[in-house]
């Protein structure tokens, strides 16, 4: 691998970080390269590649460290997380590189610091379509196997590496870590640093604040016009800037419900999909105040921060709007408002797939459940006297059942499914000649639960 690292973290006190190089394996074997990833962020690699994925040899110019950071799991506190699977090899082009899966390190808490080949393969699979779907999101740079077999519940599994690549890997918990130990320094150096990476430079935490506020409100908009329930959506997992980070029990919909959870963590529905844009206000609550402790007059710091993220339930309303404007192609306007309510209130009460559903919406809705609810030609009246653009939806998601059957198929050794999968994620707009990447599963492929990697 060649590439023109630079090390700008690295550079921050030592407290941010450990210097650890990620932890070899058996025998590593390439699975998949995002080439055209690779070319864009100029990026060459031999014939041996698979060798630094999988973290047998460091890159020139490389300096790996793993982060530290703190979080709320769930609503408790953990003052203490980290990178505990993975790697920061540097930055290229301004992105991290990260080697996700590449053994313990000082932050793994008795975990084994490795991932099988599942969650590896979902995060890929979903970052590469997130990103082509338009949303903010880490990426997939590539994947290999280890050679080796890693322990989970349903016994022992082929182990695997992905190499993420991220604007940075800078959390809500990243934050919080510093502050919460008041150490006041590395506080500091931590925001000059995300400031001038993802905030033009801003020396003033209230702009950052408000720019983190806007960036998250506009992103968990995406996240809902896709039906995508993000699944652990801790403070550890919530980046400053409004970008979609760790990919563990994520999942698209099928049938409509607002309260739908996948994830087989969450027994409370704390991260189900209606509840997502509370949850992150309440990130950037958390946020404004691991950054009180750099504001000199505390009570007024109080008092603006409190409005920033009062600021967030309006910001989000005026996103999800315009994204579900979009999707119905009518007007941008206050009136649409009842008319979303109302589809999703119809849907919600006829099962109807979401993702199916609206890709229909050019097409009248022609054949969806929607169209069967006894409410659907009054609302679909009112919706005609609205339109003024074609609606766009994606016709393709990479649903729950068939990243579960490529992961099956990956495990057997055939990564035929997950390459299926992966190309046609990459145009989501158009319609796939192979009919079985649109179609909602049949009852016996349904996935009701998803799982994290660790």
């Amino acid at each position: 691998m060649k590439a023109d690292f630079q090390n700008t973290y690295a550079a921050l006190p030592d407290p941010l970080f450990v210097r650890q190089a990620p932890v070899p394996v058996a025998q590593p074997k390439g699975l998949a390269l995002n080439e055209d990833l690779a070319d864009a962020l100029g990026i060459s690699f031999d014939d041996d590649w698979a060798d630094v994925v999988a973290g047998n040899r460091i890159p020139e110019g490389a300096d790996p460290i793993t982060q530290a950071y703190a979080g709320h799991q769930f609503g408790h506190w953990n003052p203490q997380l980290g990178d505990g699977r993975a790697v920061l090899l540097g930055e290229v082009a301004g992105f991290d590189i990260q080697l996700k899966g590449s053994g313990r390190t000082p932050w793994s808490r008795g975990g084994d610091g490795r991932a099988w080949i599942g969650p590896v393969l979902r995060e890929f699979i979903v970052s590469e379509a997130m990103h082509a779907l338009g949303v903010p999101t880490t990426r997939a740079l590539a994947m290999v196997e280890t050679g080796e077999k890693i322990l989970r519940d349903d016994g022992l599994l082929p182990g695997a590496v992905l190499a993420r690549v991220a604007p940075s890997h800078i959390r809500v918990g990243t934050f919080q870590y510093f502050a919460a130990r008041q150490d006041l320094d590395s506080l500091a150096a931590l925001f000059e640093h995300t400031a001038d990476r993802h905030f033009d430079g801003t020396r003033d935490p209230g702009t950052v604040l408000q720019a983190a506020v806007e960036r998250q409100a506009a992103l968990v908009a995406q996240w809902m016009g896709l039906g995508f329930i993000h699944g652990v959506m801790n403070t550890d997992n919530a980046h400053v800037a409004g970008i979609t980070i760790d990919y563990g029990p994520c999942a698209f919909m099928d049938a409509f419900h607002p309260m739908k959870v996948f994830s087989s963590i969450d027994h409370g529905s704390r991260y189900a999909f209606a509840n997502q844009p509370g949850i992150a206000a309440w990130n950037m609550a958390q946020f404004a105040t691991a950054l009180l402790p750099l504001m000199d007059d505390r009570d007024a710091a109080i008092a603006q921060f409190t409005d920033i993220v009062h600021g967030f339930s309006d910001l989000f309303e005026a996103a999800y709007r315009q994204v579900f404007c979009a999707k119905l192609g009518v007007a941008n306007t206050p009136d649409a408002d009842g008319l979303i309510a109302q589809a999703l209130d119809m849907m919600a009460e006829q099962g109807a797939d979401f993702t199916t559903t609206f890709a229909q919406a050019e097409a009248g809705f022609d054949g969806t459940a929607l169209a069967n609810h006894p409410d659907f030609a009054a609302w679909f009246k009112a919706k005609a006297d609205l339109a003024t653009t074609v609606p766009i939806n994606p016709q393709v998601i990479p649903r729950n059942h068939l990243v579960q059957q490529a992961i099956d198929a990956a495990v057997a050794g055939d990564l035929a499914p997950f390459h299926a999968l992966w190309q046609a994620g990459k145009t989501p707009f158009k319609r796939p000649d192979d009919p079985a990447l649109t179609a909602p599963p049949r009852p016996q492929d349904l996935v009701q639960r998803t799982f994290c990697g660790t």
